[in-house]
C-alpha cells in the first residue's frame, strides 16, 4: 500500500498527463499517452482537442496536424466523440457484434435491417458521405424525447460505428464524413475479448491519469475509475483507497500551463477537489450574471497545483485574445504572475492574436 502525501499524488497526476516540464515531441505520441482527445464544438478560444494538444506540445502544434493524423496518416481515429490512437482500436471493437447494448436499440436496428443495408450499399458505392447525403429509408422512425428524435440516418450511423461496420473518415467543417470501416481502419486489427479489452483499457487509463479510484460514479464518454489495475494507495487527508501507476517514478519538475475546461487533469471535478483542492464548474451554460469565473475559463496549473482560472475569449474579428480576468485561487507571487502572462502571450501567438487585458 503506497502512502502518499497530496503533493506526491498531484505530481503523479500532472506527470501522467504530460504537464510537467518534460514535453512530448509529437501529436500521436501525446494521444497514445493521454489515450484520448475529447471533441467539443465550443471554440471560445480554440476547440478543446487543440487546446489540450497546445498545452503539452506548445507552439509547434498545428490543428492541421490532427486532421492529417485522422484523415491521411490514419494514426488516430474518431470514435464516440473522442480521438483515440489507432493502436487502441481493437479495444473499442471488442464485443462490437453485440451492440447496441439495449433491447430497444437492438429491436429498432432489427426492424430497420433493410435501411442498414441501404446505408452500407450507398457508402460502398459513393462514400465517404455526410449524413445529409444519405437517404432515409427507415421503416420505423427512431423515437426519442431528445435531439435524436426522428433523426434516423444519424442514429443508424452511430449504431453502425458502434458495431464496427462504419467509421468516421474525416470532417468537413463540423460535419462528419462516414465510410465503410474497412476503408478507414487497418485490416490487421487485433480485437481481444471483452474482458481483456476492459482490463487493458483500465491499464491504459491509469497510465494516463497516474492516480484514480478503483470504483466511482459512472461518467459520460470515458470512465474515471480503473478497477483493480495498478497498485493500491492512500492519500494523506483524503478518505478511501486509490490505485496508482507506480511506474511513473517520483522525479518531478513542474511548469505553468493553461488548460482546456475539458482537460483530463480537471475533468473529474471530484478528484480535482480531493487532490488539488480545486473548485471548478464550466459556466458556459449559466446566465452571464451567475458566472463566477467566465464563459470558458481556463484552469491554471502552476507546478503541481491548480491555482486559478483565466477568463478569456478569442475575438478573431479584432485579432485579439481578450483577457477579461485572471482569478487567483491563491495569492500569486510575482513569479506566478509572470509565468501566467508568458502562457497567455504564447497562447495568443499560437492563435495569431494579440493579448488585450481588461482594465
Amino acid at each position: 500500500m503506497h502512502q502518499l502525501t497530496k503533493a506526491q499524488a498531484r505530481r503523479i497526476a500532472v506527470r501522467a498527463q504530460w504537464l510537467d516540464a518534460t514535453r512530448p515531441t509529437d501529436l500521436v505520441s501525446l494521444v497514445e499517452r493521454l489515450t484520448l482527445l475529447q471533441i467539443d464544438p465550443t471554440s471560445a478560444i480554440a476547440p478543446s482537442a487543440d487546446l489540450v494538444a497546445w498545452s503539452r506540445l506548445g507552439a509547434s502544434y498545428r490543428p492541421a496536424d490532427l486532421k492529417q493524423a485522422l484523415e491521411q496518416d490514419r494514426t488516430l481515429f474518431e470514435f464516440n466523440a473522442v480521438v483515440r490512437p489507432m493502436r487502441d482500436l481493437g479495444l473499442y471493437l471488442a464485443g462490437a457484434s453485440e451492440r447496441p447494448p439495449y433491447q430497444k436499440q437492438r429491436t429498432w436496428l432489427r426492424d430497420n435491417d433493410r435501411f442498414r443495408r441501404d446505408i452500407l450499399d450507398r457508402l460502398a458505392s459513393s462514400g465517404p458521405l455526410t449524413s445529409r447525403d444519405i437517404p432515409d429509408t427507415s421503416v420505423v422512425p427512431w423515437p426519442s424525447s431528445g435531439w435524436t428524435n426522428d433523426r434516423n440516418v444519424t442514429q443508424m450511423l452511430e449504431f453502425l460505428v458502434m458495431r464496427g461496420e462504419v467509421a468516421i473518415a474525416g470532417r468537413v467543417g463540423r460535419e462528419r464524413l462516414w465510410d465503410l470501416a474497412e476503408r478507414v481502419y487497418p485490416s490487421d486489427v487485433d480485437v481481444p475479448s471483452v474482458e481483456e479489452a476492459a482490463r487493458r483499457k483500465n491499464e491504459r487509463r491509469l497510465a494516463s491519469l497516474g492516480i484514480a479510484r478503483p470504483k466511482t460514479r459512472a461518467t459520460p464518454i470515458e470512465p474515471v475509475d480503473v478497477g483493480e489495475v495498478g497498485e493500491p494507495a492512500v492519500v494523506e487527508g483524503v478518505k478511501g483507497e486509490w490505485r496508482v501507476d507506480a511506474a511513473l517514478g517520483d522525479d518531478f519538475q513542474g511548469r505553468t500551463a493553461l488548460l482546456s475546461p475539458f482537460d483530463r487533469l480537471v475533468h473529474d471535478r471530484v478528484r480535482a477537489a480531493e487532490l488539488f483542492d480545486f473548485e471548478y464548474t464550466l459556466e458556459m451554460y449559466k446566465p452571464a450574471a451567475q458566472r463566477r469565473w467566465g464563459y470558458y475559463a481556463l484552469p491554471i496549473l502552476h507546478e503541481d497545483r491548480l491555482v486559478g482560472k483565466v477568463d478569456a475569449v478569442a475575438d478573431r474579428k479584432a485579432w485579439v485574445l481578450r483577457v477579461n480576468a485572471v482569478h487567483e485561487d491563491v495569492t500569486f507571487t510575482l513569479r506566478m504572475k509572470e509565468a501566467v502572462r508568458a502562457e497567455l502571450d504564447d497562447l495568443a501567438s499560437w492563435l495569431g492574436l494579440a493579448v488585450v487585458e481588461s482594465s
